[in-house]
């Protein structure tokens, strides 16, 4: 490698820097967790109140949502392999837990518009 490569080296590992650092600046945390069970909402609750909610998927399959200090998560779920389960908790918007099995879909999202906007062209 040659001085010139390096320095295009450097300058892209600078800029690909730069702009996971703002998009972890830009993100905001959400304040509603939408529950969507085969595609159609299942029910809509406030993000900062700590509440417990079995939630009843297809098929009689079974997911239980904890929110709590303004995080969601899936603590126990009736699917054989617990994917959900396993996936870390969400608090920002646009954020999402999926239990493909039961068709489980938590998301968040934020009442306010962001101020990151993506055209595509």
């Amino acid at each position: 490698m040659k001085r010139n490569d390096l320095i295009l080296a450097a300058i892209i590992i600078v800029i690909a820097a730069a702009g996971l650092i703002y998009m972890n600046i830009a993100k905001q945390n959400g304040d509603v967790v939408v529950i969507r069970v085969d595609g159609e909402i299942y029910k809509e609750l406030p993000l900062n109140k700590d509440t417990s909610l079995e939630i009843k998927g297809v098929n009689g399959g079974t997911n239980q949502l904890v929110i709590k200090d303004g995080h969601a998560d899936i603590v126990d779920a009736s699917c054989p392999d617990k994917i959900c389960v396993h996936q870390r908790d969400i608090e920002n918007d646009g954020e999402t837990i999926v239990c493909l099995p039961n068709k489980v879909v938590v998301e968040i999202e934020s009442s306010k518009e962001s101020e990151v906007d993506a055209v595509a062209n």
